[in-house]
Parts: structure tokens; sequence; C-alpha cells
């Protein structure tokens, strides 16, 4: 039954993505890369959440809530005040310029060559940490559950080698031979999916705690560890036991924000979305409703992490990203273990393929057609995307065994490596928009200073600070490089953004009023849980 429902629901979603493609015209740029710019503000959020969530975060961060409580939230809730941001400052001027990837901006702004290290930046980070702790944390997932090794008579670490090639390869094909509209489409299907299955494993958990009353059983759970439910951590930033803390309060104030910032306003696979769209006003739909969702995803990847521990206590502290499966397989009936196996499934084939979708994009059009084949046509940039597409998918495979026994789980393992790509190229962009005095020389000098200053903090000198302030301290240091080498090699042309009438910017009338309830909802919300 299990297999059953598994592979119909599978299958369903492969029909209807694939009925709803025939029609569609994926040879050109934009086709292929950005659906035509046709892209609706429902299908924007549905794609944006399912993007985001996968399997590191329903595996890592319910993990990291098991150990640590509900202080993990906050890398979720704060993204409703960074998509705030994406709607109202970053979504006008990137459609208002017509851009199909964010380096381009770069070249617009600075120069050739700070694109280019931007694209390789991108790249790199997209198959040496996004994509392969995807993978891995899938394929933990559906070995834990279905049990593969057994059924295939190996050990549990040839089964995961097993599933990350099979997920792996099925992620690549919806990528290369579908495009942007194919992880478009899956994405809004797989996403209701998630909401559904996501939301059953703490309702059926709770209610059979409570005895068929779900309200005590939330309340039976609360009692076993009212801590657990506060969101504000006592940790310290600095000193002793920094480097080993989850998320200190006071994080939030510093690199957090920068890092939410970046990610759902410039991140490459989160902004091709918001490129895609048909107009500004289904972009800023599109943005604000994913703040909504996220305010409301903590119900999905942090809860059950809590409920976890009602029923497991401290049994599983030394290995807590295997807490969710087992929660998973311990309260769901074996129908519905089938289909949940199947949203499991398609969270991490839209991460992965979006993500390698958009990694194809940075080189076709960064890359390839800037230095390779500058005549490059339409047809043979899609033709370059879906190869580059296969190659950086069997990389990522190769590398995903490899990102197992992360001593603090594997969601605080993709957020510390993140750092090393993230801020470099978060300060450079912003530094773009709110800097008209830095140079080009400037930005390149920061942005690899920047680079330099977090491998060489963070994993030589191995400095007593937690991450994310380490963060906030490169922000400023890159700003301040950037700064000083502007006044020695100066800027020699002002940048304006100009209208390329690509598709239309009249605003979302809603927009403002939108962003500032999703800005209060955030800040009661920790008014409230602070405060247990």
């Amino acid at each position: 039954m299990t297999f059953f429902t598994f592979f119909l629901f599978t299958g369903i979603v492969a029909l209807i993505a694939t009925w709803k493609l025939r029609r569609s015209k994926i040879n050109s740029k934009d086709g292929y890369f950005l659906v035509g710019r046709s892209l609706t503000g429902i299908v924007i959020a549905g794609s944006l959440l399912l993007t985001n969530i996968s399997t590191e975060h329903l595996v890592g961060m319910n993990g990291s809530s098991y150990k640590n409580g509900a202080i993990i939230m906050a890398w979720e809730v704060t993204s409703a005040l960074a998509l705030v941001v994406a709607a109202l400052f970053f979504a006008p001027r990137y459609l208002k310029m017509g851009l199909t990837t964010i380096p381009e901006f770069l070249e617009k702004r600075f120069d050739g060559p700070t694109r280019t290290i931007v694209a390789l930046l991108l790249i790199i980070s997209f198959i040496a940490t996004l994509l392969p702790i995807v993978l891995y944390t899938g394929a933990l997932n559906i070995e834990a559950i279905f049990d593969l090794s057994d059924l295939l008579g190996v050990d549990k670490s040839q089964g995961i080698w097993v599933t990350i090639i099979i997920v792996g390869t099925i992620g690549a094909i919806y990528a290369i031979f579908g495009g942007l509209k194919m992880v478009a489409l899956t994405d809004t299907i797989n996403g209701f999916g998630l909401l559904v299955a996501g939301l059953l494993v703490p309702i059926i958990a709770l209610w059979q705690i409570g005895d068929g009353d779900i309200g005590f059983g939330l309340v039976k759970v609360f009692n076993k560890s009212p801590e657990k439910f506060n969101v504000i951590s006592q940790e310290s930033g600095f000193g002793q036991g920094a480097r080993n803390a989850i998320l200190p309060f006071e994080v939030l104030f510093t690199g957090l924000m920068i890092n939410q910032i970046y990610f759902w306003c410039m991140h490459q696979s989160i902004i091709q979305r918001v490129l895609g769209a048909v107009s500004l006003k289904e972009a800023q739909k599109g943005l604000l409703l994913t703040g909504l969702l996220k305010i409301l995803v903590p119900l999905i990847i942090v809860l059950p992490g809590i409920i976890g521990f009602y029923y497991f206590e401290s049994q599983y502290f030394e290995d807590p990203d295997s807490v969710y499966p087992q929660l998973v397989k311990m309260i769901l009936p074996e129908w519905l273990t089938g289909f949940f196996v199947a949203v499991m499934m398609g969270a991490i084939l839209t991460t992965f393929n979006s993500t390698l979708n958009s990694a194809a994009t940075v080189f076709s059009l960064d890359l390839y057609k800037r230095y390779l084949k500058p005549n490059a046509s339409e047809t043979r940039l899609v033709l370059v995307g879906k190869s580059s597409s296969a190659i950086l998918a069997v990389f990522a495979i190769g590398i995903a065994p490899f990102v197992a026994n992360a001593p603090e789980g594997l969601y605080q393992l993709l957020q510390q490596l993140n750092g090393i790509f993230f801020i470099p190229i978060a300060t450079v962009i912003i530094a773009g928009f709110l800097f008209p005095r830095i140079s080009a020389i400037g930005a390149k000098s920061g942005m690899l200073f920047g680079f330099a200053f977090y491998i060489l903090c963070y994993y030589i000198l191995e400095l007593n600070i937690h991450f994310v302030h380490l963060w906030g301290i490169e922000f400023v240091l890159n700003i301040l490089v950037m700064y000083l080498v502007s006044l020695r090699f100066p800027i020699k042309h002002s940048f304006t953004i100009k209208n390329t009438g690509v598709v239309t910017i009249k605003p979302w009338r809603l927009a403002k009023p939108f962003g500032i309830f999703l800005v209060a909802f955030t800040i009661i919300l920790y008014l409230l849980l602070g405060n247990i």
C-alpha cells in the first residue's frame, strides 16, 4: 500500500505537469529559463515555497527543534521581512531592467568581470552546498521510511547512495527537458501536497497524544517541555561555546537579516521566479503570499520536532536528523506513508531541479554566452542549458553522500557553508543599489575580501564567534573595503535604471498594506512566544 500510494501521487504529478507542458514554447531563452515571463502570483508563491522548503528543512529543522526547541524558527519567520523588502524594493527594479539573471545586473552596474566572479561563486555554491545537502537529506528520509537498504539487501550507506542517484537523476530529467515551466508546475502541485502532508504529521500526532483532542494533545506536549516553545535563545554569540550555539537571539539583528535579504531578494533560484512574472503586480502578490506562508511554515518544520521530543525524549540527541523520519513512520497509517514519501520526493525534486535550472541559467547566459560564444542563438543557449544541467547534476550526486554526520545537524551545516558565498555576493548587490560611489574595482575588492575573511575567521582561526555574527561583521567590513578602494579607484560613470518595457511595472495596490501586516505579524509572534 505504501508503494502504491507513493507511485500513484508521483505519477499524477508527472502526468499533469507533462500535459500542461505540451503546448509550451521552451526552445527560446525566455521560454526555457523564464517560462516566457508568464508566471502569476499563485504559481510564483507555490514555486518559491517548494524551492525553499525541502528535506533539509523537514529533516534538518525538525531535528534541530527536537534538540534545541523553537529558536530555529527564526530562519523561517524572519523570511517574511525579507520578502517584504523583495516585493517593495528589489522586484520593481529587477523587472524594470528586464533581467534574466542577477549577475546580469552587476555588469550593468559595475563591469563584466564582477558579473563573472559572482556567476562562478553562484555555481560553486549550488553544486558544493545546496544540491548535495538536498539530495542527502532526501535520501535519508526515504531510506528511513521505506527501509530501501533492507529491500535491496545492502547496508544503509549503500541504500542512501542508490537513493541519491535515483532522485538526482529524476530531478535532472525534470530540469533538463522541461525548463523552468516544468519546475514551476511541479512546484505548485507538490506545494499543495506538502502543505497537506506536512500538516497531517503534527495533527495526527497531537490527536493521538490527546486521545482524540488535538488541543489537549498540544497542552500535553507543551507541559512536557515548555522551554522548547520559547523562540528567544539564551545562548551567547561571542565567547566560549559561541561556535556551537544554534541561534543566539542577538544574531537576528546582525547577520541573519543580511542572509535573509540575500536569499529572498538576490538568490538566483528564488528571484528567477520573480523575473519570470507576467507583471510587477503578480510578482509582488507571489512574494508577499510566500511571506505569509513562511510565517505559518513552522507548523510543518518546527512543531513536529518538538512533538518528537515528547515521544523520544533524548534518545536521538546524537542523531537529531533521524527524528522526523522516525516520527512519520511511527504515527502515519500505511496508506498515508506512501503519499507522504511522494510529497517528500516532490519537495526534494523541486528544490533540486529549481537550483539546477538556476545554475544552468547562470552558466549559459553569464559565462557561455559572454566568453565562449557571444553570438550563440537562443536554441543553442537552451541546448547549453540542458547540457550544463546534466553535468552539474553528476557533480552534485557525487558530493551528496559526503555531507553525512554533521555534528550540529544538516540544516546548521548548510547555513555555515552558505556564509562562504552568500554574504560577499549580498554585499556587492546591495552596494550596487544603495552606494552609487562604489566603483567596479571597489566592488570586486570587497567581495573577494569577504570571501577570504569568512574562511579565515571561521575555518582557520576558529574564532569563538557565532557564524551569523561573522556574517554581520563581514558585511560591514566588505562595505568599508569597497568604499576605501573606491576612493583610490573612483567610479567612471553613473548608473541609472532604465525601463526596458519587458513587463508591466504597475505595482499591486495592496503591496504596502500587506507588507506592513507581515512585519506586524512577525513582531507580535516574537513578543508572544518570547515570553514562554
